[in-house]
């Protein structure tokens, strides 16, 4: 009995002066000195993007250690359903890879779970380093709520350069020569246009794109945010237009993802795809295709001099006690050194417009100058555009449409779906 109480009494002398691991943790879950980065980057490209941002990082701030928290699969399925579940029971990552637009504001913003920036973006002078309109994206009720860490752009068509020289095709700038080169490309044995719609947002990507070309930037914007319906002329032949260019796509495309799609524009069974940039990345490094000697590009047509934007962000979620360094993390992502040391693995160019060109491919250059002069548009099919529920709704009404081609049904499915914007 002595020997038991002996034990008891060193036993919480110990306890005493040492916490336990759940202790030395904060209310977020994040122990002091580290920050958990959640994300879906762990695809090639995407994920060296990643490792060489967090290298960076810590080679600046070595006292605190960095939790690479991705998680794979689905374009961000898996990973969103996960961060929900954190959201919900309040145990966020100390930051989180959230598209721009309504995916952040009507997400997380809406749902009172985000700090605002304001006073990060001021101490680091931000406000005249990242475009007016992307600010936009990323802010809600005249507060900024996250950074962004690059650009994709959803409105340029790739092509074949040796299937275009071959069959004398000209690069298309209206939706008249694009139809005239589709039928020559079709009538000499070759798919005009790759879809690859296993996953739905692919082919909705292809209508967002239409009807930016028939509303216009102002309109687009209008019609997401309820001022115009769905019902309007311009939707309707958006509509139609889009049904048009699926006559041209290849017979397999609901058993391809989009790199198999990609396939065929590399291998010159098709001639064009309408992917968002990321495909320059696949192209080159996975085909080993040369830019502007294997493939070319040129912007959707009805949209020159309008950027189709897909930006990834992250913020500051509420209940995160190592808001410094969470803070110390943004400030490197938003900074010139972070964005080029991200981007050229990524494949996409910088939110930044103060970046280094020298450091991307001639994609990445063109593509640079583009978004400092074009009005930028935000995507649906990513998240940007509308809510989550309004886009799982549009995706059915695009699977559903891709296979009836009944014009009066898709439009009343996303009227339909309109309260849910």
């Amino acid at each position: 009995m002595a020997l038991l109480a002996l034990m008891l009494v060193v036993a919480a002398c110990s306890n005493s002066g040492e916490k336990s691991d759940g202790d030395k943790k904060d209310k977020g879950g994040q122990a002091s000195g580290q920050v958990e980065i959640f994300s879906w980057w762990t695809g090639a490209g995407e994920e060296d993007g990643l490792l060489a941002l967090i290298d960076l990082f810590e080679d600046e701030h070595p006292d605190i250690s960095v939790e690479n928290a991705a998680v794979a699969g689905g374009a961000g399925t898996n990973a969103k359903a996960v961060l929900a579940t954190r959201m919900q029971g309040n145990d966020p990552p100390s930051t989180f890879q959230v598209h721009g637009g309504e995916e952040l504001n009507k997400s997380w913003v809406a749902a009172d779970k985000m700090e605002p920036l304001n006073d990060l973006y001021e101490e680091n002078d931000w406000m005249d380093k990242f475009p007016e309109d992307l600010i936009d994206l990323v802010s809600d009720d005249g507060n900024i709520y996250s950074v962004p860490v690059n650009i994709h752009r959803g409105n340029p068509i790739f092509y074949n350069k040796k299937v275009f020289e071959d069959n004398g095709i000209d690069v298309p700038t209206t939706m008249d020569e694009f139809f005239a080169a589709a039928d020559k490309l079709q009538e000499a044995g070759i798919t005009p246009l790759a879809l690859g719609d296993k996953e739905s947002w692919t082919a909705t990507q292809i209508f967002e794109n239409v009807l930016a070309a028939e509303l216009g930037v102002d309109d687009y914007n209008k019609l997401f945010a309820g001022d115009i319906a769905f019902d309007d002329e311009r939707v309707v032949k958006a509509a139609e237009t889009f049904g048009k260019m699926l006559d041209y796509i290849n017979e397999d495309h609901a058993s391809r993802n989009w790199q198999d799609s990609a396939q065929l524009v590399a291998s010159g069974d098709a001639a064009m795809i309408n992917m968002g940039d990321w495909a320059v990345g696949y192209f080159v490094n996975d085909l080993d295709l040369e830019t502007n000697v294997d493939y070319g590009y040129f912007t959707f047509p009805g949209t020159e001099g309008d950027f189709g934007v897909i930006t990834d962000t992250f913020g500051l979620p509420k209940g995160v006690d190592n808001v410094d360094d969470v803070k110390k993390f943004l400030t490197v992502l938003g900074s010139v050194e972070g964005q080029d040391a991200f981007n050229p693995l990524k494949g996409s160019i910088p939110a930044r417009v103060d970046a280094d060109p020298s450091k991307y491919n001639d994609y990445g250059k063109d593509t640079i100058e583009d978004f400092k002069e074009s009005r930028l548009y935000p995507s649906l099919a990513h998240g940007s555009a509308a809510s989550e529920g309004f886009l799982t709704k549009a995706n059915q009404a695009v699977n559903i449409f891709v296979t009836q081609r009944n014009v009066d049904n898709f439009i009343q499915a996303l009227q339909n779906a309109a309260p849910d914007m």
